[in-house]
């Protein structure tokens, strides 16, 4: 019944923020504070007003179903053949230099923060908060106020630093493992990491190229229906989840090569698929959203010190802008742009989808100090990122990027 309650609550917000979605893109109340924020009012942290407690299979059945739909999608939305292309300038330097020096900023604020904490530990938060989310700053990516390769920069980011970013995630979480057998002997982990970040990408992309060639072959000859031309992104990524993992490889990276490999070039049946999975997507994220709201933040806000403040508001500015300042010197971006994009890097669904992974891997014994930062960088990030995308985009009138 837990679960019903948090599925109830998501449906009827879906319902009462859908009916005034268009006219809350000009305000700054987003979808994910809107989710975040109903939860954290009805959770014990806030008017009490119901206690959700949901198993953690369900949330992990809840986090896969998320991460593998999001990356799926996120990578059909670029063309493989395009992506040298779409990779240059301010993209290639906030996915190239930007995440991996904020990964190690993050990690080096963690090691003097949290000396008790393992290196591995911090090492995982540090990777984990170091994925954007721009759809918390979505005013941003659709401002007609913030220059063009500013949006362009911010939301190719958005969609690829996710996918980038797991393998690094899942050979941590892997480490920290309680079942830590793959790590003991000689070459054993090192063949586990091969086998992980080799057969997923070569069966991704076989399930997406193969599979969307029979479906543009059956859309050609008009024996698909729209609808279910729409339902293969549920098929096409699950698909691709579900085998890699069956021959040892990894479903995630799967997923993320199916939707870069997706064999559809006809533009209709190709926007059909992506629609529905950014739906789903959608859905399935606002509803994490508020389960964060409903059980993460009560759970995780007794571990709030003031170093877990300082690190999450480290995150959020020196930790992603100082990497992004560095990233772009050299571009013709001026200083007002380049704090704008180091800003704008919100933490979001992607460090959502992280945790809870985590939570069904290694549990949640000594591992709430680290979780309980993320929790609360997220939280925040949501909030502030939410309510200054609209102020900070018009001020753009005053720039030329």
């Amino acid at each position: 019944m837990h679960e019903h309650v948090a599925l109830l609550l998501s449906v009827l917000l879906l319902l009462i923020y859908g009916l005034i979605s268009k006219v809350a893109e000009k305000s700054p109340i987003t979808a994910p504070m809107v989710f975040l924020g109903t939860g954290l009012l009805f959770s014990t942290f806030g008017f009490n007003l119901t206690q959700v407690h949901i198993e953690t299979n369900v949330l992990k059945l809840l986090a896969e179903l998320t991460l593998v739909i999001i990356l799926f999608v996120d990578a059909s939305l670029i063309r493989f053949n395009h992506l040298i292309n779409v990779l240059r300038g301010i993209p290639a330097r906030l996915l190239g230099i930007g995440m991996p020096l904020t990964m190690l900023c993050g990690w080096c604020v963690g090691v003097l923060l949290f000396p008790n904490w393992s290196y591995w530990s911090i090492t995982l938060v540090a990777l984990i908060l170091a994925p954007t989310d721009a759809a918390l700053g979505q005013a941003v990516v659709k401002s007609p106020h913030v220059p063009q390769n500013i949006r362009d920069g911010i939301s190719v980011e958005s969609g690829l630093n996710d996918g980038l970013a797991l393998p690094v995630i899942l050979i941590c979480i892997a480490a920290l493992s309680s079942d830590a057998a793959v790590f003991q002997g000689d070459g054993h982990w090192f063949s586990y990491i091969a086998l992980q970040l080799t057969l997923g990408p070569i069966i991704g992309a076989l399930v997406g190229y193969v599979g969307g060639k029979l479906i543009e072959f059956a859309s050609q000859r008009d024996w698909m229906e729209p609808v279910f031309q729409s339902l293969s992104a549920l098929s096409l990524s699950i698909l691709a989840f579900a085998f890699a993992e069956i021959l040892h490889g990894n479903g995630f990276i799967a997923a993320f090569f199916a939707g870069l490999m997706l064999g559809v070039k006809k533009p209709q049946v190709r926007e059909r698929i992506q629609e529905f999975g950014e739906a789903q997507g959608q859905f399935l994220s606002l509803t994490i959203f508020l389960v964060v709201g409903l059980v993460a933040v009560p759970l995780f806000a007794e571990y709030w010190t003031w170093k877990v403040w300082l690190y999450a508001f480290l995150s959020l500015t020196v930790i992603r802008m100082l990497p992004v300042l560095l990233g772009l010197k050299g571009l013709k971006v001026n200083t007002y742009s380049k704090l704008f994009i180091g800003w704008f890097g919100p933490r979001g669904i992607a460090s959502l989808l992280y945790v809870l992974i985590v939570i069904a891997e290694l549990g949640l014994q000594n591992y709430q100090g680290q979780l309980s930062v993320i929790i609360l960088t997220v939280t925040l990030s949501t909030f502030l990122h939410g309510i200054s995308a609209i102020p900070l985009s018009l001020k753009f009138k005053r720039y030329d990027a």
